[in-house]
């Protein structure tokens, strides 16, 4: 017991250990950025003794390290802090932008896994065959187009031509959900390469796990070709799996800036894209925070799942 326990507590030390390296990240990230939200508020032509009064006001004349001190001790208690250009807290941006890239999440995770497995598991049961390079074939040529590209082109099908489907979500709101129609194409766009990984990684973990002396031993045994393919072979290619998955949700929560701007869905790449803008220090970093400690998170889990479905490997990793 003591190895498991030891694997999980180095860890969870990992983790504890990528945060703070995230909070510090996030800030020397967000000083580097040119300018700042003093100069975006002086207006066109900038007096320098307003930009200095507005400095000073909004605390960014202080040393780097008085700052970086005050805004991680904020964070311990939850705090992201506020707006320099609005004075709101930096949380109502968050709320603001959850529901729409959470759903946009959700429904694409909801159709990779099955999506993702089933293509896997069909190519593996076929492998070497023509259902096997058909679908390899297929996801070799889907994950090589980029997001924004396959974007463009469905706009251009599927809203320009054929008129079945809104080219974007202008004048829908937040409100996604009751617009279904409008959520096809970018959902269709954030699932293409996914699922094409994911496909990817279950075909050869299960082709591997088939090919093993385990299972060959069990065929000798006479236990039934599905029960060795979907109760042996298959949790073997889940562990990768696993964290393959991980870092897709990781990237399509904090990576979807690209479909979030082609499709003008007011998500948290919206509101990244104009606090950067902006030069809105505060909302940048908090968002970059919450990201940063999403994809912590997230692998985390996956670390743990992948080392309940391959403990061996885990404890020796």
């Amino acid at each position: 017991m003591s190895g498991p326990r030891s694997w999980v507590a180095r860890r969870l030390l990992l983790g504890a250990a990528q945060t703070a390296a995230v909070v510090l990240l996030v800030f020397v990230l967000t000083e580097a950025l040119p300018g700042d939200a003093a100069v975006a508020l002086a207006g066109d032509q900038p007096d320098p003794d307003r930009i200095a009064a507005i400095r000073a006001a909004m605390h960014l004349d202080r040393p780097a390290y008085v700052r970086l001190a005050h805004w991680a001790a904020g964070l311990l208690h939850g705090d992201l802090g506020a707006s320099l250009t609005s004075g709101r807290p930096v949380s109502s941006y968050l709320a603001e932008g959850f529901g729409p890239t959470v759903l946009l999440a959700v429904l694409t995770v909801a159709l990779l896994v099955p999506a993702g497995v089933g293509l896997g598991v069909l190519a593996a049961r076929h492998a070497g065959r023509l259902v096997d390079r058909l679908v390899s074939a297929l996801t070799l040529g889907v994950y090589a187009v980029p997001e924004f590209a396959l974007g463009v082109l469905l706009v251009s099908v599927f809203a320009l031509r054929l008129a079945w489907l809104p080219p974007t979500a202008v004048g829908y709101g937040t409100d996604l959900l009751a617009h279904p129609a409008a959520l096809v194409l970018p959902v269709l766009v954030l699932l293409s390469r996914p699922v094409c990984s994911l496909a990817r990684l279950v075909r050869a973990g299960m082709i591997d796990a088939l090919a093993s002396p385990y299972a060959a031993q069990a065929r000798r045994y006479g236990i039934p070709g599905a029960r060795i393919r979907y109760a042996h072979a298959l949790p073997n290619a889940l562990a990768p799996a696993a964290q393959q998955l991980a870092r897709t949700i990781d990237w399509l929560l904090c990576g979807v800036v690209v479909v979030e701007a082609l499709y003008v869905i007011p998500g948290l790449g919206t509101v990244l894209m104009n606090a950067i803008a902006e030069r809105d220090v505060p909302v940048v970093q908090g968002l970059a925070v919450v990201f940063g400690l999403t994809a912590v998170v997230l692998n985390l889990l996956a670390d743990l799942v992948a080392h309940r479905f391959a403990p061996r490997a885990g404890v020796a990793a």
